[in-house]
C-alpha cells in the first residue's frame, strides 16, 4: 500500500506556496477544503455530528477525520516554521550610503547560507480597521533583499569568516542617503495604506523555486524542507488514510525552532484543547477523553539527518541513513526524541504495512543532539510519542536537499500509521 497522492513535484509546489508557516497553514487549508474538510473557528460552538474538520491558530493547524471513526487517536505531528532571516521592529538604516534592511536570525538558521541570495518577504500584517485589527498575509516575490557577502580579499582569515548576527546578516535594498520606510514598501505592495499597520511579522525566503534535480530525477533541492515535508506528507497522509479504530488527525506547530512556548506551539493547550473538544463535541465527557488519551499514539514528523558523503566521521558509525532508504525513526536514549520501545514498534509496523523500507537513527554519543516537538508534546498530553522523519542533508540551511522517493514513501508510512495496529 503506497500512498500515491504525495510526491516529489506535490512538496514542491508545497513549499514554494507557503513562505512563511502563515502560508504553509493557508496552503495545507486550500487542501483540506479541496478534499471536503470544513474549517472550524475556535471561538465558535463545534458541531456535534461526524465530519472532517480543522481549525488555525496564526501559523498552526489542527486537522481530524471522525467521520469514520470515534476511537482513540491517531496523531501526526510536525511543525511550520523554518529558520531564516526575520525584520526587526524598527529595520531602516542608511549605512555608507546603502539603504539597508536590519535583519536577525530566527532559529538555528545557518546563517553563511543566507548570504548572496535573492530574498523575497513575506509573513503577515496587523492592519487598522476601524476600531478592530484585521491580519493580513503577505508576500512579495521579487528580489528586494540581499545579504552581501564580504569579499575574500578583505577577510582576515581567506580560509573561513564568523558571522557576527547583530551586525553581518542585515540586508541591502538599495542606494541613497536617506531611509526608506521597509514596512511601508511592504504594506503598499500588500495595498495597505502604511498609516495603518499595526504590527508586522515579517520574514525573509529564498526565491530560487523548489525543484526535482539530480541526473536520475532522484533527489529534492528546497527551502524549509524541515519541516514543510513533513506538513505536506502529513496532509496528504490524512486526505487519503482510511482509518477503521482510530481518529485521524495532524496537528501542525509554529515556533518548534524556538523552543515552541507560545499560544500556538507545542507547549500551548492547542492540541489538548482540540483532542477534548473533539470528545466533548460528539457527546462524550472529559472522562472519556482522559481515557482516550493513553490508547492513542502521536507521531512527531520532523526531518533526519542523512549521512553526510563529505562528513561520514560526524555520524553514528552503526546507523548509517541513505537518502531514498525510506522512512526514519529517531531514539534517544536522553529523550531528545520520545520513541521508546513500543512507540517504535507501533511505527515499525505501519512502515511493514505500507511496504516501505525503516531506518533506524542515533545520533553520535558525544554530539548535542537537536530535538522536535514530541517530547514536548508527549508530556503535555501524556500520549505515548514517536519520532519519526524523512532523511535530508543541509538542515537549517537556506537550501536543503532529500530524496525524491521519499516524499512518497514517507507519506505512506504515515496513513499506514493513522490505521495500523499498535
Amino acid at each position: 500500500m503506497v500512498n500515491m497522492s504525495a510526491s516529489a513535484a506535490g512538496l514542491c509546489e508545497f513549499i514554494d506556496a507557503s513562505p512563511s508557516p502563515f502560508h504553509a497553514c493557508a496552503t495545507a487549508a486550500a487542501r483540506l477544503v479541496a478534499s471536503g474538510y470544513t474549517e472550524l473557528r475556535e471561538a465558535d460552538p463545534w458541531p456535534g455530528e461526524p465530519g472532517r474538520y480543522f481549525t488555525v491558530r496564526a501559523g498552526s493547524l489542527v486537522a481530524w477525520n471522525t467521520a469514520e471513526s470515534s476511537g482513540p487517536f491517531r496523531i501526526v505531528g510536525a511543525h511550520t516554521d523554518s529558520p531564516n532571516l526575520r525584520v526587526k521592529q524598527h529595520p531602516d538604516r542608511v549605512v555608507a550610503g546603502w539603504q539597508v534592511v536590519a535583519l536577525e536570525p530566527y532559529g538555528g538558521a545557518w546563517l553563511n547560507s543566507w548570504l548572496d541570495r535573492d530574498l523575497g518577504i513575506s509573513g503577515r500584517l496587523s492592519v487598522r480597521n476601524g476600531s478592530g485589527v484585521e491580519h493580513h498575509l503577505v508576500r512579495i516575490d521579487d528580489p528586494i533583499l540581499r545579504v552581501p557577502q564580504l569579499a575574500i580579499h578583505l577577510a582576515e582569515d581567506r580560509k573561513s569568516l564568523t558571522l557576527d548576527p547583530q551586525r553581518h546578516v542585515n540586508a541591502v535594498w538599495g542606494v541613497g542617503d536617506r531611509a526608506r520606510s521597509f514596512v511601508g514598501y511592504v504594506a503598499e505592495r500588500a495595498r495597505v495604506a502604511p498609516a495603518d499597520v499595526l504590527a508586522a511579522d515579517l520574514m525573509t525566503h529564498d526565491l530560487t523555486p523548489s525543484s526535482v534535480v539530480g541526473a536520475d530525477a532522484s533527489l529534492v533541492s528546497a527551502p524549509r524542507l524541515d519541516n514543510q515535508a513533513s506538513c505536506y506528507a502529513g496532509v496528504e497522509a490524512l486526505v487519503a488514510a482510511q482509518p477503521r479504530d482510530f481518529v485521524p488527525v495532524v496537528v501542525l506547530f509554529d515556533h518548534e525552532e524556538v523552543g515552541s512556548s507560545s499560544d500556538h506551539g507545542a507547549q500551548s493547550n492547542l492540541l489538548g484543547t482540540v483532542l477534548e473538544r473533539i470528545v466533548l463535541a460528539a457527546g462524550g465527557s472529559r472522562e472519556d477523553y482522559l481515557r482516550r488519551l493513553p490508547a492513542s499514539l502521536l507521531a512527531s514528523a520532523d526531518m533526519a539527518h542523512a549521512t553526510h558523503p563529505n562528513y561520514p566521521e560526524r555520524h553514528e558509525p552503526g546507523h548509517p541513513i541513505a537518502i531514498n532508504g525510506g522512512p526514519v525513526l529517531k531514539v534517544h536514549p536522553n529523550l531528545r526524541y520520545a520513541t521508546d520501545s513500543r512507540t517504535a514498534a507501533a511505527f515499525a509496523l505501519a512502515c511493514e504495512q505500507a511496504g516501505v523500507a525503516l531506518q533506524r537513527y542515533e545520533h553520535r554519543a558525544d554530539l548535542p543532539c537537536g530535538s522536535t516537538i514530541g517530547p514536548i508534546a508527549s508530556a503535555r498530553t501524556g500520549i505515548p510519542t514517536v519520532d519519526v522523519g524523512a532523511a535530508q542533508l543541509a538542515m537549517h540551511s537556506a537550501r536543503e536537499l532529500m530524496g525524491a522517493h521519499d516524499v512518497t514513501a514517507y507519506s505512506a508510512a504515515l496513513r499506514a500509521f493513522f490505521s495500523a495496529t499498535a
